[in-house]
């Protein structure tokens, strides 16, 4: 799809209506099942789908890989890696803000590629390229954790978190970016607090501007009309992002092999649960089993060939 390619704009597949722009990272389409491919700026549910172009069996003359359609999203095959040549931020870490020089000014501190390592208004970031996707099953339902949660801080705090399972019919294996983070929280009450970054001139409490947490926590949380209690810590979070751009040319598809490991633990899909994956699925006891059946199958039909032989020069 790149300049080099089909050049296609962003609105090639996210046909624009009266500014409501279809498809969504929000609102994912997990599983396409229209038969045929999709009319390109009519009526549509979700036209940004890979099937709206490609239909459902986009693998000619190949059933095998048609079928693998039906439990196996586009994007995990066709996304191998994501950031590819151009890194993205995979980690954020708030509670790490507020450090300042010895003259009292904001640092910044950038990594070897000349990305920002640490900033005093934000904290530590980590960005990683040509990053391999972590693969969940997903049927387009998304669970949020809201400000009014009530959180386990001794845990890990899900941002959100995909549904979907091998049974229900709806889900297919999705590729994500997992984004690590840690954001404040209040201790009283055990719920995410909202800080007040960015303030105008005047304004003493933006975190921005003071780098004072406590301000600004007090402040953000005025302005939805709640309260903070004073006493605020940080709770490690996670939040999961569907993969569906920097789709790769079909040559670097993954191959057979990259999820048909042999070897436990090598293959890509090792860890989603509820599946049977030839070449890495064997249960030792059952092929010790069948092996021994199929050996003495064989060895009965040379028993029984060589006794019918003999037999035979015994009766001439």
């Amino acid at each position: 799809m790149d300049k080099d390619g089909l050049n296609f704009s962003c609105g090639e597949c996210h046909k624009t209506s009266g500014h409501d722009v279809p498809g969504s990272r929000y609102a994912v389409t997990a599983k396409d099942d229209k038969a045929g491919a999709h009319m390109r700026g009519k009526a549509d549910s979700n036209p940004a789908t890979c099937q709206a172009c490609h239909t459902n069996a986009p693998h000619k003359q190949n059933a095998r890989l048609n079928s693998h359609a039906d439990k196996i999203a586009c994007q995990t095959c066709h996304i191998p890696e994501f950031a590819r040549g151009q890194p993205t931020k995979m980690m954020w870490d708030w509670s790490t803000a507020g450090k300042l020089d010895k003259d009292g000014k904001p640092i910044k501190i950038k990594d070897s590629a000349g990305h920002d390592a640490y900033d005093s208004k934000k904290g530590d970031f980590r960005y990683e390229s040509n990053v391999i996707p972590t693969y969940v099953w997903f049927n387009g339902t998304i669970d949020y954790t809201l400000r009014e949660t009530k959180l386990d801080p001794t845990k890990l705090v899900k941002i959100n978190s995909f549904r979907g399972s091998p049974d229900d019919g709806q889900s297919r294996i999705w590729p994500i970016k997992v984004f690590e983070g840690k954001q404040p929280y209040d201790k009283a009450t055990n719920q995410l607090l909202i800080p007040h970054t960015y303030g105008g001139e005047g304004d003493d409490t933006a975190f921005w501007k003071v780098f004072d947490w406590n301000k600004a926590l007090e402040a953000g949380m005025r302005s939805v009309n709640q309260s903070f209690s004073g006493d605020f810590g940080f709770v490690s979070t996670e939040m999961y992002w569907p993969i569906t751009h920097m789709v790769a040319p079909k040559q670097d598809a993954l191959q057979c092999v990259q999820c048909h490991a042999p070897t436990i633990g090598v293959g890509r899909l090792d860890k989603v649960p509820g599946i049977y994956m030839p070449g890495r699925s064997a249960n030792k006891l059952l092929d010790t089993a069948g092996w021994t059946i199929a050996l003495l199958t064989l060895l009965g039909v040379l028993a029984h060939g060589a006794g019918r032989i003999y037999a035979a020069r015994k009766a001439k």
